[in-house]
């Protein structure tokens, strides 16, 4: 894999789905660019990080894949304070390894992350994302409709009625499914 590919069928997403987005389906085969360091290397250039691609970072940014995935796809629970997101206490963890520092810039107020370690930084990063998400469009966090995809989007049409990651692929793949099953009924 070559460090300036991106094999991936969906980017561009915000950080926290792209990160998610590095799991997808070929023809029902699950593909994961975050098996090694080179396909982490490709994620980081994808998404303007200057961090070298190490085991230690991709061991994070693993960790802060599955939290957020068990955010996004988990469903809430009860707790004694009220209903919590299910993965709450993993994207948490995560975001215990970092902060932000209020600055003031010649521009005026700004922010800086800060990490206890840099190798968190991508990891870290993508979980404030979520929750900036959620904080912005929580409803617009969305899953493709395609029952063999696993990618995420943020629906930003207009009406908010987005069903698919890509109507090229997914959406197409759902309209000819359902043509057949009408023709072979009739």
């Amino acid at each position: 894999m070559s460090a300036v590919t991106d094999p991936r069928p969906l980017t561009g997403e915000p950080l926290a789905l792209d990160l998610l987005n590095t799991r997808w389906n070929v023809e029902g085969v699950p593909q994961d660019l975050l098996t090694d360091t080179e396909g982490l290397a490709v994620w980081l250039a994808a998404n303007g990080f200057g961090l070298p691609a190490d085991e230690t970072v991709l061991r994070h940014t693993l960790q802060a894949r599955d939290a957020l995935r068990a955010a996004v796809d988990g469903s809430p629970r009860e707790e004694a304070d009220g209903i919590r997101p299910a993965g709450a206490e993993r994207v948490d963890a995560v975001l215990a390894h970092g902060r932000i520092r209020l600055t003031l810039t010649p521009e005026g107020p700004g922010e800086h992350a800060e990490f206890e370690d840099p190798a968190w930084g991508p990891g870290w990063l993508a979980a404030r994302n979520y929750l900036e998400l959620l904080g912005t469009s929580p409803d617009r966090i969305r899953h493709c409709a395609h029952e063999t995809c696993v990618l995420h989007f943020l629906d930003t049409s207009r009406n908010g009625t987005r069903r698919w990651c890509s109507m090229a692929s997914c959406g197409n793949r759902a309209k000819a499914s359902r043509h057949y099953a009408r023709t072979k009924e009739g």
